[in-house]
């Protein structure tokens, strides 16, 4: 039987006017973490909107979303949104349900 991924994030992020291209850049550069991350297996960077982005991720076990957490993408995060956000990143915990991988 297969892993499941049963444990998620979900982290709106809305930029400062102006700062859309950094936060992009920003998530362009998470996306390089993430792939170093072996807790990590799966990774989207969103833009819902103008201004308004978001982060997925999944993990199969709370300590791989725990050690996501604990990890460098989220401090990075934390150490830029003062310059690229307008107001403190959004983290959600979510339980998966289900799954449809190709």
């Amino acid at each position: 039987m297969s892993k499941q991924l049963k444990h998620s994030l979900f982290v709106r992020l809305e930029a400062k006017p102006g700062k859309e291209g950094e936060v992009e850049a920003f998530l362009a550069q998470g996306l390089e973490m993430a792939n170093a991350e072996p807790t990590t297996p799966l990774w989207f960077a969103l833009k819902l909107g103008q201004r308004s982005y978001a982060i997925f991720d999944s993990f199969y076990d709370e300590a791989g979303r725990q050690t996501h957490l604990d990890g460098p993408i989220a401090k990075a995060l934390m150490a830029q949104a003062p310059h690229l956000l307008a107001s403190p990143p959004s983290i959600e915990r979510l339980d998966v349900l289900g799954v449809k991988a190709a």
